[in-house]
């Protein structure tokens, strides 16, 4: 009897100890602490930090463009998304250098190309001499590389990748020259009058090369159409990403867009720099329904121009959320499965608790029921132990 009682106890002691293992956040982390990096990796990501990649470090440095950029800004403004009427400006017609943000339309360039079937998201582009040697951020393609359209749109995107840039720009246009053409054309077409590209990436020009020109009137109406395409979000609002996935130690691509993650709704778009333009962004954000843009240009500080860029999206959600018309009640479940998918998310988002409400996460429940059984267990262990004391008195 004693033996069995000894085995009881001892299991129960055990059990309990697995319980508060598994249920308690500091031990169970232990189970799932990462591999750190490789020490490459680490100086990488420093790199990846630093906006100042979109430059580079030579080859494009030899034209005699004068710095115009200003403090806070060369100019700004802020529309709503839905019909591009103006919530605030500041020298919106302000000409300056928007830099990477002109690879926004290559991406919407791709995807036209895309929808009327001429490319595929799947088509293997085989990287050109010229693509590979392109300087300032990149994700180091090499000569005869393949890639598809689809990842060589995340480095455009994500990572601001140059030879990304000229990589697809050859594939859809033949040549970079065919594509600014391309560019140009969309641009007039969207309105964007005071706009001229002359390059595909948005580097500073080099010898007897003109720069990239547009105003913050004109971004905003290029993110607009942009807007259009789901794609667009899915590939600016990443935050990081692996390159070569495939690889030993894939290369993992950064978001210059400091905003993603810190500024609540932001999901997407693009920032540029290089040190004549100043530090540019073109920016959304989204919240109850409704959804504005914001565009800074020219800032002579990435701090300033985040926090400026944050401030207006800020002040756009909020007096769209105000003005928004009232939302119906929340409709029966098969009747809202009859609304149209942006009804549907429109009334989601409105129905969704505030913030400040108590939540109980499915962490505290499962913790709440783990100690439950735990306790339980030692109750029968105890009726076990008692009841075996018991019997031995009677039988003494």
């Amino acid at each position: 009897m004693k033996n069995k009682k000894g085995f009881i106890l001892t299991t129960t002691v055990l059990f309990l100890f697995f319980l508060l293992f598994a249920s308690h956040p500091a031990l169970a982390a232990k189970k799932t602490v990462a591999k750190q990096p490789p020490a490459a990796e680490v100086k990488q990501r420093n790199d990846a930090q630093d906006e100042a990649a979109d430059e580079p470090s030579g080859a494009h440095k030899t034209s005699d463009q004068k710095t115009i950029s200003k403090n806070p800004y060369l100019g700004a403004i802020l529309i709503n998304a839905a019909n591009g009427k103006v919530l605030f400006e500041d020298s919106p017609e302000a000409k300056g250098h928007p830099a990477s943000i002109i690879k926004l339309m290559n991406l919407l360039i791709v995807l036209e190309h895309v929808k009327n079937g001429s490319i595929t998201l799947q088509d293997k582009i085989t990287i050109t001499a010229e693509a590979a040697k392109i300087g300032g951020s990149q994700v180091y393609l090499k000569e005869n590389e393949e890639f598809t359209v689809d990842e060589l749109l995340y480095a455009l995107m994500v990572q601001s990748a140059n030879d990304a840039a000229v990589a697809l720009a050859i594939h859809v246009g033949g040549t970079k020259d065919a594509f600014v053409e391309l560019m140009n054309a969309k641009a007039q077409q969207l309105g964007m009058t005071n706009t001229k590209f002359h390059s595909v990436h948005g580097l500073p020009p080099g010898k007897d090369q003109l720069p990239d020109v547009s105003t913050p009137r004109d971004i905003a109406r290029l993110c607009q159409e942009l807007l259009k395409w789901n794609d667009v979000l899915r590939y600016s609002s990443v935050k990081e990403r692996p390159f070569r996935a495939d690889a030993a130690e894939p290369f993992i691509m950064r978001n210059h867009n400091h905003l993603l993650g810190n500024v609540e709704g932001c999901d997407g778009f693009k920032t540029g720099y290089y040190r004549e333009a100043g530090f540019s962004i073109a920016a959304t954000a989204s919240k109850r329904g409704v959804r504005a843009i914001a565009v800074v240009f020219g800032s002579e500080n990435r701090h300033v121009r985040d926090a400026k860029a944050k401030e207006l999206l800020a002040r756009g959600l909020a007096e769209l959320v105000k003005n928004a018309p009232p939302v119906a009640a929340r409709p029966p479940a098969d009747a809202a499965a009859a609304q149209p998918v942006g009804i549907q998310k429109a009334v989601a988002e409105n129905t969704v608790a505030d913030k400040d409400s108590v939540q109980i996460s499915m962490r505290t429940l499962k913790i709440i029921g783990i100690s439950a059984a735990a306790f339980i267990v030692l109750i029968v262990a105890i009726f076990i132990f008692k009841g075996g004391k018991k019997k031995n008195f009677l039988n003494d």
